[in-house]
């Protein structure tokens, strides 16, 4: 869409109509809100029509192949002129192309669940886990989810009953009953106060506890993101995994991973869990399949799972009785299927692994800055946690933060933080620019953090 109003009426109707996202408009008494035009590769321009360079792809990392991508936009007009949509209760060619596609990637996961967003695929794993295992058990009730501290798996209710971010909970209860929280794999903070190697992993064993505490006959999932994104980016150590799908095949419980973020391509590989030795029962993911493009999301199921809800008999309501009205778009899988093409034709998933470490290391030749504490990050998914004191590791606060990503924003270039995430900690800097991200565009991102926290004053 061609716009052709000035700034300074857009600007108006903004303040007087549009309910912006996770945003206290009370700011916008004093300033203008944000609003941006145009895109291409990892640059945006906002209406006044200065480009930044945008290291979060989007602001919520989901851009993944970048601004700008013509193939896509032309392969979602074809279908739409074919056929837009119809309900999920049937197929489309895109849709059956991307269920294939996406088992392909992920063998072991065969059965593909179409709907609109992250939030709502995680909605899917709860609903499936707990009709699965009422379907396969008769003596008992396994309907217990179990979560982890920090993790975060969606806005709606029992996606965020599943959240580990008092922020982004509080006022939003009572939640759905029937979920339980594990303790966070984050050795820079460990809750078990024990240093990595000689710990024991105790923040994966701490799942067997949990399970025996709840009783194992109530506990039927556990969902993790594989690496703990908006409550820090912190990433488990290379046994974490092992040891939670040890416990969870012992106790009979479904592991579900949550890609919605770190699917397609964002930490190198084409799923965060492939960097470790895991096969989830259930995983959805969302965003980069995409790229935001097209709204689409995606549960994936084993084979096993899918075939506890066959039944001859019609009548019967062990079937998924469930619907997402926009699963049936042929537009959005038409644009999955154009996004990933072009994500492997040009090596996206190892562009962002090896110019990822090379941003890495880049960020590592000042970690010896007072204020740093941690620098972490796999493939184009990097933290920056900020602290007052190396010793104490006690978090800067949210005005610094604020400040650091101002000053960022004013050499052009657009990071992120937590925001609103775990009370006293939003004190890590995101970065997850488009997997397109090329050395120089890695370099002015360093150049400008750097400058930005030499400018800040705690």
């Amino acid at each position: 869409m061609k716009n052709t109003l000035r700034p300074e009426e857009l600007i108006k109707m903004d303040k007087a109509h549009l309910w912006h996202h996770i945003t206290q408009h009370k700011a916008f008494d004093n300033k203008d809100p944000l609003i941006i035009t145009e895109g291409k590769g990892c640059w945006i321009k906002n209406i006044h029509g200065k480009e930044f360079l945008d290291a979060v792809s989007g602001g919520v990392w989901c851009v993944n192949a970048g601004y700008g991508q013509e193939r896509i936009a032309r392969a979602v007009y074809d279908q739409l002129i074919q056929l837009p949509y119809y309900s999920g209760s049937a197929g489309n060619p895109p849709a059956i192309l991307l269920a294939q596609k996406l088992s392909e990637i992920v063998p072991y996961l065969q059965r593909v669940y179409i709907s609109n967003s992250g939030s709502e695929a995680n909605e899917k794993a709860f609903k499936l886990s707990r009709q699965y295992n009422r379907l396969k058990y008769h003596d008992k009730d396994k309907y217990k989810m179990l979560y982890r501290d920090r993790d975060y798996h969606g806005t709606t209710l029992a996606a965020l009953s599943a959240t580990g971010q008092d922020e982004r909970t509080k006022d939003y209860g009572p939640f759905v009953p029937g979920f339980k929280n594990i303790p966070a794999a984050y050795c820079y903070r460990c809750p078990f106060n024990k240093k990595y190697p000689g710990c024991n992993i105790e923040c994966a064993h701490a799942l067997e506890n949990v399970i025996k505490e709840e009783n194992p006959d109530t506990v039927g999932a556990l969902i993790l993101e594989p690496i703990t994104a908006g409550g820090g980016i912190i990433i488990p150590v290379d046994e974490y995994f092992e040891i939670i799908q040890n416990i969870c095949h012992k106790y009979d419980v479904l592991l579900i991973i949550d890609e919605v973020v770190t699917g397609f391509g964002r930490t190198g590989k084409a799923f965060g869990h492939f960097h470790w030795n895991v096969k989830p029962d259930i995983m959805t993911t969302a965003k980069g399949i995409t790229s935001s493009y097209m709204p689409l999301s995606v549960t994936m199921t084993t084979e096993n799972i899918f075939k506890e809800f066959l039944n001859a008999e019609p009548n019967k309501m062990n079937y998924f009785r469930d619907i997402s009205t926009f699963g049936g778009s042929a537009g959005a899988c038409a644009a999955s299927l154009e996004n990933i093409k072009i994500m492997e034709e040009e090596k996206l998933f190892e562009n962002s692994a090896s110019i990822g470490k090379y941003l890495l290391d880049k960020l590592r030749e000042f970690e010896d800055m007072p204020v740093i504490g941690e620098i972490r990050g796999k493939g184009l998914f990097i933290g920056i946690e900020l602290v007052k004191d190396k010793k104490t590791k006690v978090p800067v606060s949210e005005h610094y933060m604020a400040q650091v990503v101002g000053n960022a924003t004013e050499q052009g270039v657009l990071i992120g933080k937590m925001n609103r995430s775990v009370s006293g900690h939003n004190n890590v800097l995101t970065l997850a620019p488009a997997l397109v991200l090329n050395k120089d565009e890695a370099d002015k991102i360093a150049v400008a953090i750097h400058s930005a926290l030499e400018k800040t004053k705690l």
